[in-house]
């Protein structure tokens, strides 16, 4: 709940440096920022959930790195960002969840600054490998993503190249010991 290795290694990919601004889109209870914070980068922990925000704000006010956490109302559809100001941004377990993803990719391309770094991942629990895919169809069944689509890998690759993100590469792939859906980009310089 505090930590998550997914988390920890989305992070460890984005590589936030001191002095750059940086998102967590659906930052829930911030695994991702706080570890991001530690780096020196100001993170903006965006979150549509008023209790996901209520958490952060409080485990936020218990960390040292305090000042360079701000917490916000936003999802990735509308991120409160100005147009290419965001040195890197990542999401965990939320693609699944947009509204609108083709929106998403338009906005993400928007915020981010040139050469600016992606990771955007979500967890295949429906894949029998992952550690948690046997109390996932327990409780959704076969065809449930919990009410949400499934991500497609290829279909998110083709918007963030249609967004004009670069280097873009969407996959199914292993991270921190689990399956996931990955999409990874940049910027144009």
């Amino acid at each position: 709940m505090w930590r998550s290795e997914v988390n920890d290694a989305v992070v460890d990919l984005i590589d936030p440096r001191p002095g750059e601004t940086v998102i967590d889109i659906g930052a829930g209870m911030g695994p991702g920022v706080m570890r991001a914070a530690a780096s020196g980068a100001e993170v903006l922990a965006i979150d549509p959930t008023p209790f996901m925000r209520t958490v952060m704000s409080g485990r936020r006010w218990f960390s040292r790195r305090r000042k360079s956490i701000r917490v916000l109302d936003g999802a990735v559809e509308a991120l409160p960002a100005g147009d290419h100001q965001v040195h890197a941004l990542w999401s965990v377990n939320t693609m699944h969840h947009w509204s609108s993803v083709a929106d998403g990719a338009v906005e993400i391309a928007r915020v981010l600054a040139p050469g600016g770094r992606i990771v955007l991942v979500d967890e295949d629990f429906s894949d029998p490998r992952h550690p948690n895919s046997e109390e996932w169809h327990k409780r959704h069944g076969e065809d449930s993503h919990h009410g949400f689509s499934m991500v497609d890998a290829s279909e998110m690759g083709d918007l963030m190249t249609g967004a004009g993100l670069v280097d873009v590469v969407a996959e199914q792939r292993d991270m921190a010991g689990r399956p996931v859906i990955a999409v990874t980009a940049r910027g144009p310089n």
